[in-house]
């Protein structure tokens, strides 16, 4: 199920690319294995996938050791400032930063280690209650704060589109997402590097892809439905 499932992923990023006129080597698909046992992991391993998503900071830590030395963990879920120093040595990037206090815990917990961390800036394009990240108008002051700390590199943009059934109504987020990325960039501000925009799950990843995404985040669509009772 795992390979049939992600040759289509694949395919419908390819075809996403090409209608955008993109490399799909441009757009790293990230496996998002929350809930999912470490063999399902190790069979997309099997397939390809180096690249996987998590929402805790526990299951990072617990499937860290299990699995081959070349996989990336991005940690994508809320990131609680007592559980950074956790995972700061083993996560290739976080993706959820949405405050200073966030990022003066991660900055202090490199330092120790001796790591520089990337980091993207959750942005909540939606406005929703009901998810992190910043405002629109809060992400340049955010990044411009956190561009001093010598530990972390401000690579980009995160959202979390809202759940949708016709994803070309998350085609205006991603399209703003992709606008404040580029108005920051055109800053030049040292030590921010916008070439990251994390955007698009298993529902809308296309679209995404169309309106400029550089890392999809797709759980359901490789794994299946997601196990909650667990």
């Amino acid at each position: 199920m795992i390979a049939e499932n992600l040759k289509q992923v694949r395919e419908n990023i390819n075809k996403a690319c090409i209608k955008a006129g993109r490399d799909p080597r441009d757009v790293t698909l990230i496996a998002v294995s929350k809930t999912k046992p470490v063999s399902m992991l190790l069979e997309a391993y099997q397939e390809g996938v180096r690249t996987f998503g998590e929402n805790k900071v526990q299951e990072i830590m617990d499937k860290y050791g299990q699995l081959p030395g070349d996989v990336q963990w991005h940690m994508i879920g809320h990131l609680q400032r007592n559980k950074v120093k956790y995972i700061v040595d083993k996560a290739a990037m976080i993706h959820s930063v949405d405050s200073l206090r966030l990022a003066e815990t991660i900055e202090r917990e490199a330092a120790k280690r001796g790591v520089k961390i990337p980091i993207l800036l959750e942005v909540n394009v939606a406005g929703e209650e009901s998810k992190f990240g910043l405002s629109p108008e809060e992400t340049l002051p955010l990044a411009e704060e956190t561009a001093k700390f010598p530990h972390i590199q401000v690579m980009g943009l995160m959202t979390i589109a809202p759940f949708v059934e016709d994803p070309e109504e998350n085609r205006p987020i991603f399209r703003k997402l992709k606008k404040l990325s580029v108005d920051i960039a055109e800053k030049n501000i040292n030590n921010i590097n916008m070439s990251v925009l994390s955007m698009g799950m298993t529902g809308d990843y296309q679209v995404a892809i169309e309106e400029g995404a550089t890392m999809v985040r797709v759980g359901t669509g490789i794994f299946g439905e997601r196990d909650y009772s667990l």
